[in-house]
């Protein structure tokens, strides 16, 4: 094989290899960006767990159904 084949092999492998970099960049990106949204998520439904457990037990107590005998 000549040396100017070697050197076009050569720089195919590298771009293949930049490639895969590429992809596991992408990868890393998206989970960090995922994994940041789902503990925003989380924190805010701890934070407003009272609330939300105050207004159902208001609506239990509102939920009282009178029954009369005509």
């Amino acid at each position: 094989m000549s040396q100017v084949a070697q050197q076009k092999v050569n720089k195919m492998s590298d771009v293949e290899q930049q490639k895969d970099k590429f992809w596991i960049y992408v990868g890393i990106t998206v989970f960090v960006i995922v994994t940041g949204i789902l503990l925003i998520k989380q924190s805010e439904n701890e934070k407003f767990a009272p609330i939300k457990q105050q207004v159902e037990e208001e609506n239990a107590q509102l939920n009282i159904r009178v029954l009369k005998d005509y």
